[in-house]
Parts: structure tokens; sequence; C-alpha cells
């Protein structure tokens, strides 16, 4: 975990932990850990998953819109626990976005996890608080007792704003922040009673409750209820009430299922060949439509009718105004119950009605935590990569099985049409399939908001043949749209009759923003990648050539990821026609008129910049030389067109030599010149490693620089080394490669060793000296005589 500071202060009733963390996208799960940590050595595990989860949405925040190192703090009361994150951004506010915002959206699910939470400013940081009760406190203080809200009127009315267009929405409570006006925002008792018409905190339970799934979607539907423990338990206590109060030889509790069904979900006391038939919300007399209880004793009442009662005492069950379900006690004789039984059930189905309600809210708080949770590390992941296909396959494994059986991925270029680019089905066996018909399925609509989609049906009998059952599964289409602009879409799918729910096309919607940022950012960083490469390879040379009695071997390595391009280069050349004069030793009409040059160079610094004097130097090399321009005079007039630059001119050291073939084969002759690089080094056959070259000015620095040549004979068996300093400085802690005459030794030992076979021995050195990956170009000519 990267933390830089590490503080605990205790004292008598108050304990406080912090750190604090670089601006860094690993930061974020480094923020967790240590929170969950230190909430486990207080004994509060309890709270530690609401905790954590507000914590990573707030140092998520910090990371990405504040830019600066974030402090998170962890205090511990008597009935409270507060922590708080504090960026080092006094200035920029949290702002309130837009209802339909893609961003932003972390500090209303803050107030859901929170029972408060705040923004705090002073001149050189800003803090985002929450604080949540003490597990296993008296209920006494702030953070149990609530409070009103604080906040200026400007943030009010944005408040109520973004409540009034959830609740218009029905949105899940994903939002935006509030903007304080002054020094410090607060939000008290941020979380509702979670019952109908309650409110805490100065905000309607309207506006709470209409950022979670509607009654008709999450409690309507009896199955879905019946999932909760407690919401079973209920419904056993009623039917226990309703016979031990109304002296019922038996009782049932009917829920509605979402097409109107009324399903028997709890009994006591029915005989057990009773067959419970179909019984509608549409078939029910105007005493259960308009919400109060009856008694019948008329056997063509379609509850006693279901039942085969010969009397009965019916209360619906309601919730936000809607009946749910009924409650129903169940008399084996005529006129068994009278208006003094129904009263006395209305009273236990009104029970019943917020016992259930209270089930509802506490799975729903339960699924929404599981939901953010996943959010939060789909975010971790989808952060982790830059890889553009390996992003779209995370994302379509996120989604399955998750949210949907099969997801796809399309991609869309400037031009292009939606291109299928990743499909992963839950049933490995089938996703061949499900390709295939999504090949031949109709276009994506070209639209920006989620929406069912329907192109499966128009897939050939072939296609929909070879997908077998899939071909009539239902579809749901999300656009992935990424800085205003469409890059893509994914499609899920579950089987025929399994309905999406809310709760999954919100889900999906929310990763889909996320996704859609991950895939862009992954698609820009390929094509900077691709553009760099390009323009790597255009500053090398396309091949080296053969030269007579020598071996030549290059080694190439950029630093990095392939991001940036190199300062780093090297080149070797022919050149026709005699240049510079007869070399020593060879009088005035040397037997070959051919020549060749190499150089190996440095430019300060890495990115375009570099990559133009880089550019600039290979190619003035060349044509310099083909200007018959002796190895000194190329490297003034290099010297000057740096200087010409101006600002955009870079320092550049630089070896450069010419090479002749020695009469007889007797190796070959070599003139350079070492201008600020590291001097070459020659090899013996009997292991000897010297420098071949004296040191002059670097280029880019001096306007007037006289260079001159060293001469080096490289006889059979010699082998000339020719290094960047990405190989002499390669770092090991605080050890460098070339510390010591580490090269020396290095170069030393490859004696007998072909240039291929030097070359590749330094570059496994370089490459294993250090356990961290090397920050510097890497590049080196081998020359062996043979």
């Amino acid at each position: 975990m990267a933390i830089s500071r590490f503080e605990v202060r205790t004292t008598l009733e108050r304990q406080t932990v912090s750190a604090t963390f670089p601006s860094a996208a690993a930061s974020v799960a480094d923020a967790r850990r240590f929170v969950r940590r230190v909430l486990a050595d207080w004994g509060v595990e309890e709270a530690a998953d609401d905790a954590v989860l507000a914590t990573s949405e707030l140092a998520t925040n910090a990371v990405t819109y504040a830019g600066t190192s974030f402090e998170v703090a962890c205090r511990l009361a008597a009935d409270q626990i507060q922590v708080e994150v504090r960026d080092l951004h006094p200035t920029r506010a949290i702002a309130m976005p837009g209802l339909n915002a893609s961003s932003g959206r972390g500090l209303p699910s803050i107030a859901r996890l929170a029972a408060s939470w705040g923004v705090t400013y002073d001149g050189r940081s800003k803090g985002v608080w929450f604080r949540l009760p003490r597990p296993g406190a008296n209920g006494t203080g702030p953070a149990a007792a609530g409070g009103e809200t604080s906040v200026g009127a400007e943030s009010r009315d944005d408040v109520s704003r973004l409540d009034e267009g959830r609740a218009q929405r029905g949105d899940l409570d994903h939002g935006a922040g509030a903007q304080g006006g002054g020094a410090g925002l607060r939000m008290d008792g941020a979380r509702s009673a979670g019952r109908p018409g309650a409110s805490r905190g100065g905000r309607a339970a309207a506006s709470q409750d209409a950022s979670q799934p509607s009654s008709q979607d999450a409690l309507a539907t009896g199955d879905r209820v019946l999932r909760s423990p407690a919401a079973l338990e209920t419904l056993d206590d009623a039917v226990a009430s309703v016979r031990d109060v109304l002296a019922a030889d038996a009782a049932v509790v009917l829920l509605t299922e979402r097409d109107g069904r009324l399903v028997l979900s709890a009994s006591s006391g029915l005989p057990d060949e009773l067959k419970f038939s179909d019984l509608s919300v549409a078939a029910l007399g105007p005493e259960a439509l308009g919400g109060g209880s009856w008694v019948s004793a008329d056997a063509g009442d379609p509850v006693a009718a279901a039942l085969r009662a010969r009397s009965i005492a019916a209360a619906p069950i309601e919730a936000q105004g809607r009946l749910i379900g009924l409650v129903v006690a169940v008399g084996s004789t005529p006129d068994q119950f009278d208006e003094t039984h129904g009263a006395r059930l209305g009273r236990i189905a009104d029970e019943t009605s917020l016992a259930l309600e209270k089930a509802r809210i506490g799975e729903l708080e339960r699924s929404w935590r599981g939901w953010l949770s996943f959010v939060a590390e789909a975010s971790d992941l989808l952060a982790g990569t830059l890889d553009q296909e390996r992003t779209m396959a995370l994302v379509a494994q996120l989604v399955v099985p998750r949210l949907a059986q099969w997801c796809a991925v399309y991609t869309v270029g400037d031009s292009e049409a939606a291109q299928l680019a990743y499909v992963w089905h839950a049933d490995e066996n089938r996703a061949d399939g499900l390709r295939e018909l999504l090949d031949h399925a109709d276009d994506l609509p070209e639209t920006d908001a989620p929406g069912p989609w329907h192109g499966l049906t128009t897939a050939p009998p072939s296609a929909r043949a070879a997908a077998g059952d899939t071909a009539s599964d239902q579809a749901y289409a999300f656009p992935l749209v990424a800085r205003g602009r469409r890059i893509g879409t994914i499609v899920i799918g579950r089987p025929h009759g399994d309905r999406f729910p809310r709760s999954a096309v919100e889900l999906a919607e929310e990763l889909s923003r996320r996704a859609a940022l991950a895939v862009d950012n992954a698609r820009l960083y390929s094509a900077q990648t691709a553009m760099s490469s390009a323009l790597q390879r255009s500053l090398l040379p396309p091949g080296v050539p053969d030269i007579p009695g020598l071996e030549v071997a290059v080694v190439y390595e950029p630093a990095g990821e392939g991001s940036e391009v190199g300062g780093d280069f090297y080149d070797v050349f022919e050149c026709a026609g005699q240049v510079g004069g007869p070399f020593p030793g060879q009088g005035t009409s040397p037997p070959s008129t051919s020549r060749w040059r190499f150089a190996i160079g440095d430019v300060c610094g890495t990115g375009p910049e570099a990559a133009a004097v880089t550019g600039l130097a290979r190619h003035a090399l060349r044509i310099l030389a083909a200007e018959e321009m002796s190895v000194p005079d190329v490297l003034g007039r290099l010297n000057r067109l740096i200087l010409g630059e101006g600002e955009r001119g870079r320092l550049l050291t630089l070896l450069h030599g010419e090479i002749r073939p020695r009469p007889r084969r007797d190796g070959v002759t070599i003139r350079l010149t070492s201008a600020g690089h590291p001097p070459p080094l020659v090899l013996d056959p009997d292991g000897t490693v010297r420098e071949v070259a004296s040191p002059q000015p670097l280029l880019g620095v001096f306007d007037q620089v006289d260079f001159h040549t060293d001469t080096v004979d490289l006889r059979p068996g010699q082998v000339l080394l020719c290094v960047t300093d990405g190989v002499t400085e390669r770092r090991a802690g605080a050890r460098l490669l070339g510390d010591g005459h580490g090269l020396e030794r290095l170069l030393a030992g490859c004696t007998g060793l072909s240039a291929g076979a030097v070359a590749a021995r330094i570059q496994r050195a370089v490459r294993e000296f250090g356990a961290e990956p090397s920050n510097d170009d890497v590049a080196l000519i081998v020359l062996r005589a043979s």
C-alpha cells in the first residue's frame, strides 16, 4: 500500500487514525483496504462495508477531480464512526451535475450510506466526511438522532431539484453531490426512515424513496418478497395471529404477482387436499379494491370460492397506496365472522404491511450495497487496463452471468457501421451460434439512450437454427457514449420469458457509462501507441548493410510501454566515393572506394520534441555523407542545425564514425568522433578491454566547435562496442551497471563470441541488472572484424 504518512492519535473517548495516499488509481483500492483494516482493529467490522464503499467513492473523486494526494482519516467516538477524505485542491468545489450527467455521481451514494455527511474547506485543502452509527452504541448522539440540514439557499434548491427529478424518473440514487455556499456543507440525517410519509433531516421521504425501485417493481411480486427470511417470518406470524385473534379455522396470506394473480404465500389450518385455484385482483369486490376489510358468508365471493370457505373475513395488505395482497380468515361455518372480526383483521393487515415494507427496504438496501460494491470493483478492473481488446472482454465478463446470460460488445469507428467486437455467453457451447446470429441480425439503432432491441428476430432461419433457443432471447441495448461521442454499444440478453428487472437495467446502464470511458481510453491509448511505434520505426534504419570483413549487430529497446518515442537512435549505412581523403597507411589511391558510416546517439528527453531532433540527426548524417563531407565536418554542420532549432532543439550526444576495409582482408580501419557520448570500447582476443576515443563537446551547446577524429584499426577477432547511456546507467537500487568499470568487465567476458552473441549477452545483462523495468532507451552497435 502506497501510504506516505500514517498517524494514530488516541484519547480516552476517541481514536483517530489517518493515512495519506498519492494521486494514483491504485490508491483507491489502498484506501479501501486501509479503512477496512482500521475498523477491524477497532472491533466495528459491522460498519466496514458501508464505510469502505463510501470511502471508495470519495477517494475516486479525489484522484479524478482534485488530482492531488489525499488523506483518509478515521475517527472513532462513543456513538459514531467518522471517515474524512481530504485533498489539496481547495478551489475546486464539488459541482452539482445535471440529471443526465455521467460523472460526479458519488455524493448521493454517501448520503444513502451514511447517517450524515458534509464538506469542509480551508485555505489549503478540501475534505468530505461522513458518519456512521457505531455498532453496539446506545443510539444517542448526532449520528443517531439526525438533525436539520444546514446548507446555503442555493444548495438547498439544487438538492430539491435533483430529488424532484429523481422522483419523476424513479432513478436509483446514484446522482450527484451538492455544492455548499459557505465554509462547510453539512447533510445530517440523510437517510429516510424507510416508510411512506416519513422524513428526516428536512427532506421529504418521497424524494428519498423515489430513488428506490417502485413498489410495483419490487413489492408487487410475491416470490421476490418471499426471498427475504424476514418476510417469511412476517407472513407466518400474520396467519398465526389471525387464527389466535379471530378463532379462525384457517388463515392465509395471498400476495399479488406482476400479472395481477393472487398466489397463496402463507397458510395455517388449510386442508392438505385443498388446491388453491387461480384468483386475480380484477375479480375482487369493491371492498378489497376500496382498501377496507370485509366479511362474507357468500359462497359466490371470489376469495371464499377459491378457498372453499363457508365464511371469510378479509383485509387488504397495501404499500404506498397499492394493493399487494390479502390477509384472510377462513371459517367452516356460515356467519362465523362479523364486523368486529373484520376490524381486528384490518389491524393485523396493517401490521403485516408495515413489516413487509420493512423487509422490502432491507432487501433493497442489501441489494443496493451489493450493486455499489460491484460497480466500484468493476471500475477498478476497467481502470487497470489500457488494452482495447482486453477492456471489451472484461466488460462482457462483468455483465455475464450477474446481469444477463450473454453479452455482445459493438464498436463504432469514425465513419463505419457498428462492428461486432466481442461475444460472451454463460454457456460457452452457445457462443459460436450467438455470434453467427448477431452477425446476421439487424443493425443496432443509432441512439444515445438504452432500450429493448428486437434485431434477433430478423436473422435468417439458418442462423436462428444454429443459435437454438438463444434465437428467441430478449435483448437490451446500451450505447457506449464517451466524451460526447458514441463509440459503440453493449447488448445483453436473457432467455425468453425471463424479463429484465429494473435493477439489472439500471446497473447495466451505470456500468455502460464507466465502460464507455474505459474503452475510449484504451482506444486512444492504442492509437497513440500505434502512432508512436510507427514514428519510432521511421526513425530507425531499414536494415544493416553487409560490410566485407566485418560482423555487425545492433540492439534497440525503447523504454516504457511504447506510448512515447525514445531519444536513442542508431544507423549503419554505405556511402560511395572517396570521402575525407585517404586513411593512414593506405597511400593516396586506396584500392576500394566503398565507405560505410555508423552512428549511435542519444537525444535529451523523449516524446515529439526528441523525435524531431532524432529525425533531423539521422537524415542529416546520410545527406551530409552523400555530399562527401568528412566525419568532423558532418558533426559541425549538424551542431549548427540543432542550434538553429532554437527552443525546439535538444542536446545530442553522438558517436559517429567511418569504416573502410583494410588491404588483404586484415580487418577494418575506423575514424570516429565521440561528441559527448559514452566512449566506445575495444575487446582484444586476449580479453583486454580499452577505450579508444577522446571526449569532445556534445552537440547543441556551443556554436563554434572544431571536431577531430580518432583512428582505430580493428584487426580480426577484435570487437568494437558502442552503447548509449541506457546501458551504462541501468540502475539496480543505488548501483549503476557502468559503476566500477562494470561494462568493461561484462565485455571482457564476451571473448571469442560473434558480434550477435556479444550484443545478445549485453542486452540480457542490461535486462537482468535491475528488478524494475528500464526507464531509459537502450541502443548498442557491435562491430567485430573477421
